[in-house]
């Protein structure tokens, strides 16, 4: 009882993207269970503000400093609160809960039986009017209006067909709407009166009424199941059972119960319609195609991921999504609603790591092993930054397999950092060997080009390869990444599998490196990314070695973004270089001679890439692939972006199933398996193989 006295005083309170924080006077009513708040102190006398009610409410820390906690109501409003300093936000916290729980046992102790005192609350009713007492006969039926969405009665199916079980999912997604109904009947009634929108029994229904509806949708994926394992015996071996995909997406479930009906394919956009009509990838030309890097140009997309209103508005979809989620629970498999999607394909994702060209470039122009292994180093810290759009944290489009993207650098040579005392145009026996060209005469270009290509190789597991070159340079990189997904409670962590490996052809070198992992954090507030993970850097030839550790924020105190690493020679064991810093603010490299290099990535120069227009892409290509989603998540249409995913999805799974009944393997367009990796159909090591070999037979 002597932590239940009233507290109160100034937090500061989140209040959108375009206002930010504001400092507001908040109040802690302990005998009404409520958290108030004010303009300031001098207004306390007035309305206040806002107003929570603490029955049943979550308060929680935030993970992304230690100074922000969140307060999530049972109504599903949210304050997201920052105190001046980690002690007062315990303070605050502790207090919090203390009443919180307070409030609720004294509900659960309170609660007359519901069936006592029981209210019409149907959506055409008014929300304001008195309840009205419910007749014993009423059943719970009646109770929701479910209407003309019933089971045949006095028939016993031996087996449930598909339609049927359609039937169902459709019946449950009305009561899903009837519930969400009831729930804004219940937030609409006034704060004061006979019945109010904080009646204890109202309170108690809202949350019974999501639990059922959650075990309904458990005992439907039991069904299913069931019907699945029964279906086996009688279908030919690679048959997909297509109905237990559900027909209804997640974000049509959260439309106020309407059911939504698939339009006619007559009534389908053409842009839907061309995306379900491509023809089998396996139909189409698999052949590696030679992009011109003379027909890109500088791209002048501009995907900002800025904007926080969608996630805000679109918050009880990512509730309900929770819900049905168990902590480390694979998420590959789980269709995320378009909302929370980012304008491009993780295959462009990848490409964005490469922004930095001149430090790449850079790395083979070192005299020594070690001033090649610190600048690899340099430029692999560097590449994260940038692979991200915006602060806050979106999802790439998942890419469907045989999906590729094609895109080129243009770095001017003279921006092209060289070791001191060094003739960048000395190069090393190897480099003088001169490549195929297309044409003679033609004057040397005064800019290198690096050219990227990545393709999805697979679906399950979902596996992306990339590659990327610079001829002039001798050098090329390439990688292999399988990204698994897993669900950690209040954010999602996803594990990057697999191993890139840089190779300096004309010093003979090769060094191969891991990825982080990423995560994405306070997923019901202000999603923000990020890494985490021990990743390791080997150059089995110069003995040299880096490792590298992205840290993650501890719950009290910490930076974030924080990173650390060492340069080190095996041999000796000897470090040669330590960096310490934040992966996307300042890094700091310490060398073995004292000398100190800062590196601003704020400040950093970004070079654009370059991609060829969409008329002349193919149609497998990203950018062209995904346009109607990503024109409609730019015009704020959630709901087209949704249908044209959809409709990219479910041509995806056709195209499975069409392969598993004949026994049809995928076949890849520009990576080659080899071993548990990917290679690049035509790297650059064979093709510098081949022309010393050629020059060798001419001389």
């Amino acid at each position: 009882s002597d932590h239940m006295e009233n507290i109160y005083g100034y937090l500061m309170k989140y209040t959108n993207l375009v206002t930010g924080w504001q400092f507001r006077f908040f109040v802690l009513n302990n005998d009404a269970g409520l958290l108030e708040y004010f303009v300031n102190e001098q207004s306390r006398h007035l309305k206040p503000r806002g107003t929570l009610q603490l029955a049943g409410a979550v308060i929680s820390p935030s993970d992304e400093d230690s100074h922000t906690f969140t307060v999530n109501a049972a109504s599903g409003e949210q304050y997201k609160l920052r105190a001046t300093d980690a002690k007062e936000r315990q303070h605050w916290v502790s207090r919090l809960q203390i009443c919180t729980q307070h409030h609720t046992e004294a509900i659960g102790k309170n609660n007359p039986p519901l069936k006592s005192r029981s209210f019409s609350l149907a959506s055409q009713g008014s929300a304001n009017s008195p309840g009205v007492q419910r007749r014993p006969s009423q059943n719970a039926v009646s109770f929701f209006s479910v209407g003309h969405h019933r089971l045949p009665t006095g028939k016993r199916v031996p087996i449930m067909q598909p339609d049927h079980l359609v039937d169902v999912r459709e019946m449950m997604s009305q009561a899903e709407g009837q519930q969400r109904d009831l729930i804004r009947s219940i937030e609409c009634l006034p704060a004061s009166g006979h019945l109010t929108s904080l009646d204890q029994d109202l309170l108690m229904l809202k949350a019974t009424s999501m639990a059922t509806m959650n075990c309904l949708n458990d005992c439907f994926h039991i069904l299913q199941l069931q019907h699945a394992s029964q279906q086996k015996g009688s279908l030919p071996a690679g048959t997909t059972i297509s109905w237990l995909e559900p027909k209804i997406s997640l974000a049509n479930h959260f439309k106020n119960g309407a059911a939504q009906n698939f339009p006619a394919e007559i009534n389908k956009p053409g842009s839907v319609r061309e995306e379900q009509s491509i023809a089998e990838p396996c139909q189409l030309t698999r052949e590696p195609e030679e992009i011109n890097p003379d027909e890109e140009l500088e791209d002048i997309c501009d995907n900002k991921e800025d904007d926080l209103g969608a996630v805000e508005e679109q918050r009880s979809v990512i509730l309900h999504l929770l819900s049905q989620l168990k902590l480390g629970m694979d998420l590959t498999r789980v269709v995320l609603p378009t909302f929370i999607l980012e304008k491009r394909s993780l295959l462009e994702m990848y490409a964005d790591f490469m922004s930095h060209p001149d430090l790449f470039i850079a790395i083979t122009n070192g005299s020594t092993p070690e001033e090649r292994m610190i600048r690899f180093v340099e430029y692999y810290l560097t590449s994260f930054h940038e692979g991200r759009k915006g602060a806050i944290a979106k999802k790439p489009y998942n890419p469907i397999i045989g999906e590729t993207f094609h895109c080129s650098w243009r770095m001017p040579k003279s921006d092209v950092a060289t070791d001191a005392g060094t003739n960048s145009s000395a190069h090393s026996p190897l480099e003088q060997v001169t490549l195929p060209k297309d044409a003679e005469g033609q004057a040397e270009p005064d800019y290198y080009t690096v050219k990227f290509v990545a393709e999805q190789v697979s679906h399950h597991p979902p596996v992306s390869g990339f590659y990327a070159e610079c001829v002039e340079r001798k050098m090329c990189v390439n990688a292999h990444v399988w990204t698994k997904s897993k669900f950690l409670g209040m954010s999602i962590g996803v594990t990057m599998v697999g191993e890139g490996v840089l190779h300096l052809l004309e010093h003979g070198e090769e060094y191969a490196f891991s990825l982080p992992c990423a995560y994405a954090r306070s997923i019901l507030t202000v999603p923000w990314v990020e890494l985490g993970g021990k990743v390791n850097i080997n150059c089995a030839k110069t003995g040299y070695s880096a490792s590298i550790n992205f840290h993650t924020k501890p719950f009290y105190g910490g930076k974030l973004h924080r990173v650390t690493g060492e340069v080190k020679q095996n041999m000796t064991n000897t470090v040669v270089c330590r960096v310490q810093g934040e992966w996307n603010s300042v890094l700091e490299f310490t060398y073995s001679n004292g000398d100190t290099k800062y590196v601003d990535l704020t400040k950093l120069s970004v070079t654009r890439k370059r991609v060829r227009p969409l008329e002349k892409q193919g149609p497998f290509e990203s950018r062209r692939l995904w346009q109607h989603v990503t024109e409609s998540l730019r015009d704020g249409d959630i709901d087209k972006a949704t249908e044209h995913k959809r409709a990219l999805e479910e041509r995806q799974r056709n195209e499975e199933r069409l392969r598993a009944e004949t026994e049809t393997p995928w076949c890849t367009k520009y990576f080659l398996k080899d071993g548990d990796g990917w290679v690049y159909h035509k790297p650059l090591w064979k093709t510098v193989s081949a022309a010393q070999t050629q020059q060798t037979d001419s001389n």
